[in-house]
């Protein structure tokens, strides 16, 4: 909930009903211990484990102890690269408790962008898988070590972790030195343009989003969650692991990545009350031959995020998945992640059309993407937040830090956005998104959702590509329904008399997949840089809005 713009301008600010939390995520975890320690904690199926908040307790303590034994101290970097298993939700603990970094990596890196984060990192013990899918972990890890002078030792989960072990009273001193305003986590933003940077987060930033937006859904200890997302990610440390252990719920990991099936099978075999999901991946659980066969009644709720969410889609996860309280959530890796969400007494049209309102304790605003000035109620401009939530910075990037970051501490998301009176957020793209064709600007997300009604479409993203005469002209990638036949006069057809001839598509590519990041985001830059080079367009235009620093913000 959040109180409505205190005028015409667009400003809103998230009312709470309990108070952040002052803590470390050890203590946290500690206290929720104490209080449920016979109840389950985490559930990994592929690798057969499970934990009650004892046994995790005690095996993050034992973990930490072996971390300690390897010279693991307070600020020190620790970084993990594998898929989702149980040894990352303790390694994520066990770092946190002693007061090191964890730097957390995408399985999919090859040895370039893993050495870089690394080095650039200063990370000095790496954990790793011994493969991913086909990948030869160990002999990336090889090949990228020779770049990180720093890196001093590195463990193989499925050959070292058993022998870890230490003294634990050395444990329990690290904890009494370790600050809640110190960093936990350095998360590598997706690296679009240029280098990727290093969002740094603290226990108070993770903790207490984890802690809000979950308890927004009434979380409790009774619940069950079911997480496909990766852990690597907020989505799935943040919202997934913080999220349950915050309030003595289950974490199930139904799989290392994701897959529709296997998901849809924890849901049902674990009885879970609550499933996370990207927008795609909800689109995959729908669309299985035997979707039918898992829907559960204790399914309630859960969380979609990561990308813009159609409203048909959110309309079909809540009746045909039986989702009845899902929460659209929106924000960015450098605010913890969530700024808005909906909830389940929110009206239709905003749980259906909307990002929500913000987030408990957090500040959003809409300004001019020039000048910073906070625009009127209903005006595209830039979303900016401000709250416990905002980043400590980027991992030794002051640089970087001062141009996302105001003096009075908001953040720039990139998002172009609109608020209406009563402090809902709509999103209309992003800021490098934007088409300029002929001097008009073209939201793509318009005319996704336009598309997305065509019952041959499946999913659909819409990018601008350079043209001699416009500067740039409209393309949509289209992925159709099993089955389904369509072509693009039709499509472009059924366009025509719903929005205005400038914005329908002239270039159509059909695909049965879109380029994506580790997490599940769709890349639009790497489907321009496709389409330049397939259509033999040149350089790309301009970009679609200035992109000068706010004078206000």
């Amino acid at each position: 909930m959040s109180t409505p713009p205190a005028s015409a301008l667009s400003y809103a600010c998230g009312v709470a009903d309990r108070p952040l939390l002052g803590e470390t995520i050890g203590a946290n975890l500690r206290r929720i211990a104490d209080r449920h320690g016979d109840r389950t904690a985490l559930v990994d199926l592929t690798h057969h484990a499970r934990y009650t908040f004892e046994e995790l307790w005690a095996e993050t303590g034992r973990v930490a102890a072996g971390l300690h034994d390897r010279g693991v101290r307070r600020g020190d970097r620790v970084g993990v690269w594998a898929a989702n298993r149980h040894e990352w939700v303790v390694l994520q603990f066990a770092a946190a408790r002693l007061g090191a970094v964890l730097v957390t990596l995408n399985p999919t890196y090859q040895t370039a962008e893993l050495a870089y984060a690394l080095a650039q990192s200063e990370t000095s013990l790496l954990l790793h898988a011994a493969w991913f899918r086909t990948t030869d972990c160990r002999q990336v890890v090889a090949d990228a070590r020779e770049r990180c002078p720093l890196l001093r030792e590195t463990i193989v989960f499925e050959e070292g972790w058993t022998d870890l072990d230490g003294d634990l009273s050395a444990v329990e001193r690290c904890e009494s030195e370790v600050d809640f305003d110190d960093p936990v986590a350095i998360q590598y933003t997706s690296g679009t343009t240029g280098r990727p940077k290093g969002a740094t987060l603290t226990h108070h930033n993770l903790l207490n989003n984890g802690y809000t937006v979950t308890s927004a859904i009434g979380f409790t200890e009774r619940d069950r969650v079911c997480v496909p997302v990766p852990l690597f990610h907020c989505f799935g440390m943040v919202l997934g692991t913080l999220g349950a252990s915050s309030h003595g719920a289950a974490l199930v990991l139904p799989g290392g990545t994701f897959d529709a099936l296997r998901t849809l099978e924890a849901v049902a075999a674990e009885h879970c009350t609550a499933v996370y999901g990207v927008p795609t991946m909800y689109l995959a659980m729908l669309e299985h031959p035997d979707v039918a066969d898992f829907v559960h009644d204790d399914l309630r709720t859960g969380l979609i995020g990561g990308a813009p969410c159609p409203p048909d889609l959110v309309r079909r996860i809540r009746t045909e998945l039986h989702v009845p309280e899902l929460s659209t959530v929106c924000g960015m890796t450098e605010t913890s992640p969530i700024s808005t969400q909906t909830l389940p007494s929110d009206p239709v049209r905003a749980r259906d059309g909307t990002v929500g309102r913000p987030a408990p304790h957090v500040e959003v605003k809409i300004v001019d993407p020039v000048t910073g000035l906070t625009v009127p109620v209903g005006a595209v401009g830039e979303q900016c937040t401000r709250g416990y939530g905002v980043m400590a910075g980027y991992w030794d990037d002051d640089a970087a830090t001062r141009e996302s970051i105001s003096p009075s501490g908001w953040m720039r998301t990139g998002d172009l956005a609109v608020m209406d009176e009563s402090g809902y957020v709509t999103l209309v793209g992003r800021l490098k998104d934007v088409i300029i064709r002929g001097g008009e600007n073209i939201y793509p997300r318009e005319i996704e959702e336009l598309l997305r009604e065509h019952p041959a479409v499946s999913d659909v993203y819409v990018i601008g590509v350079p043209h001699e005469r416009y500067g740039e002209q409209v393309m949509a990638w289209v992925r159709l329904r099993t089955g389904a036949h369509a072509v693009a006069d039709e499509l472009a057809e059924f366009c025509s008399g719903r929005i205005s001839r400038s914005k329908i598509p002239s270039l159509w590519r059909f695909t049965d997949d879109f380029p994506a990041t580790g997490s599940g985001k769709i890349q639009k830059f790497r489907m321009r840089e496709i389409a330049v080079a397939e259509l033999g367009l040149g350089e790309s235009a301009s970009p679609a809005l200035p992109h000068q620093q706010p004078t206000s913000v």
